[in-house]
């Protein structure tokens, strides 16, 4: 009996295996980001801009659509929690998510958070570093329903004054909508705020590169 029990937890233990790599985010998967305080997902539409001129990012539907829809990209296979940065390519424009140094969102006075490809432009950062929201200093690889924070650093303020190493900001989203072309939006902008649930971000796995 002892031996049925071990083999049925070796078994286990070998599926449980499996399960995990099937979750793990590879480079070049591609992902959609839940808010989790509302349910709707991370999106932009091309073309559609912000006064300013960049690509729109908001938080529409609540089920994944092709709008939501990002590739992921980092520098080795998989995204480690302790030293690891990303990149996040919307899929239908090619564009990426990021802050444009200087500018506010629509509502408020927080940085704008939009979609843009800009490799040469100083003003612009799009290198996200995550961390889990619910386990202080965890460890190992991002995996598919992991629950993050995401953050980038603002190197420019609104008047285009260089901070010395950067000032960390957090994407959020909350309650706060704007009005686009006759259309609203629920708005997305980066803080430097303390953190809450409106900077819980479910990423989902919709396809493993």
């Amino acid at each position: 009996m002892k031996n049925v029990n071990s083999n049925n937890e070796l078994i286990k233990k070998f599926e449980d295996i499996i399960v995990d790599e099937e979750n793990l985010i590879t480079n070049e998967s591609v992902v959609a980001l839940k808010h989790v305080a509302t349910g709707k997902y991370l999106s932009s539409i091309k073309n559609l801009r912000y006064e300013a001129g960049n690509n729109l990012i908001f938080v529409g539907n609540s089920e994944p659509v092709p709008n939501s829809l990002w590739k992921v990209k980092f520098d080795n296979e998989f995204a480690t929690y302790t030293d690891s940065s990303i990149k996040l390519q919307h899929i239908n424009s090619w564009q990426f998510l990021g802050i444009n140094n200087g500018y506010k969102s629509p509502s408020n006075n927080h940085t704008e958070v939009s979609c843009k490809y800009s490799p040469n432009d100083i003003y612009w950062s799009e290198n996200w570093k995550f961390n889990h929201s619910k386990l202080a200093n965890h460890q190992g690889y991002l995996k598919s329903n992991d629950i993050i924070n995401l953050s980038i650093k603002k190197f420019y303020d609104s008047d285009y004054h260089y901070i010395q190493n950067g000032q960390v900001e957090f994407l959020r989203s909350h309650d706060i909508q704007f009005t686009i072309e006759n259309n609203t939006y629920q708005e997305v902008v980066c803080h430097n705020e303390r953190l809450g649930g409106n900077d819980e971000w479910c990423i989902e796995l919709i396809k493993q590169a």
